[in-house]
């Protein structure tokens, strides 16, 4: 399987910060928020990235992650001239995906929760299985999301985007994974008043075929917005306090490649050398002393 990072967009209800640089390289309390998605990936098993951004940004991120190689993984990069939608993403990363199986997760989306390496691969394994695996969230107040209907057994029989009633509180974050077929469904998607392809359009022709997963995250999962100045400023602080009260670190994608294997011991170190200026770089130290 492969893995998008879709983080396009011009983040204007940050501004004015966002004015300059990408939300997405903005800081979530002591990484770029980029590096929150990444991890995700990485949780997932996955090494062989596309990073999807604007021509203004893309360069930016290239700087940032490079090759990949430094975390023993492969990123390629693609420029999305003008917003389309999420789905848009296939069309552009057809030739990256090839024949593969692809999870697309969104740059500006923050996930924590236990055992969630362990929920990513049930998502990879019901993706083989059904052909699409989208993920449910309780959220207080859902208008603003794609929302997942369910009849009386738990069947999931619509997803509406953006309802102004919703027919439940559960949320679909941006976290998505399919099979191969999703590049022809992307392509046959009809734009809505937007201009955009829908991300919604494509998972309601998977749930039409019969095809579609719906996995619920429980109660001990975290799902943060930072779409506002005051998103991220939570996230920030949801961040830190956990980091501080567990003494671990939240999407460390070099922690995370050295468990994964991606990265040996001795290269671990270095990373950690590399920034043992800083509290960061002392962390990544820290994991080979313990």
């Amino acid at each position: 399987m492969k893995g998008i990072i879709l983080a396009g967009g011009k983040g204007t209800r940050l501004y004015p910060n966002t004015i300059a640089v990408s939300k997405q390289l903005l800081p979530i309390y002591d990484k770029p928020l980029i590096y929150y998605p990444l991890s995700v990936l990485l949780l997932a098993g996955i090494r062989e990235v596309l990073l999807i951004s604007t021509p203004h940004d893309i360069d930016n991120y290239k700087e940032l992650l490079g090759d990949g190689s430094r975390i023993g993984i492969h990123i390629e990069y693609k420029v999305q001239e003008t917003p389309r939608g999420l789905a848009d993403a296939f069309i552009l990363g057809e030739e990256f995906i090839g024949k593969d199986s692809v999870c697309l997760v969104l740059g500006d989306n923050v996930f924590y929760g236990q055992s969630f390496s362990q929920t990513l691969q049930r998502a990879i394994a019901n993706t083989e299985k059904y052909g699409a695996n989208i993920f449910g969230i309780m959220v207080k107040d859902p208008r603003a999301f794609g929302v997942v209907e369910f009849d009386k057994d738990g069947k999931v029989i619509s997803i509406e985007e953006k309802p102004q009633k919703p027919k439940s509180n559960y949320a679909v974050p941006g976290l998505y994974f399919y099979d191969n077929d999703v590049i022809e469904v992307a392509k046959n998607v009809k734009p809505s008043d937007r201009g955009e392809i829908e991300i919604t359009a494509v998972n309601n022709a998977y749930l039409e075929k019969g095809k579609l997963h719906v996995t619920l995250m429980g109660r001990g999962m975290a799902w943060l917005d930072t779409g506002s100045p005051k998103g991220m400023h939570k996230a920030a602080g949801f961040v830190k306090t956990l980091q501080e009260m567990q003494g671990f670190y939240i999407s460390c994608i070099e922690e995370i490649a050295w468990r994964r294997g991606f990265i040996d011991d001795a290269k671990l170190f270095k990373l950690g050398q590399e920034l043992s200026m800083t509290d960061y770089g002392q962390y990544i130290l820290s994991l080979l002393e313990d």
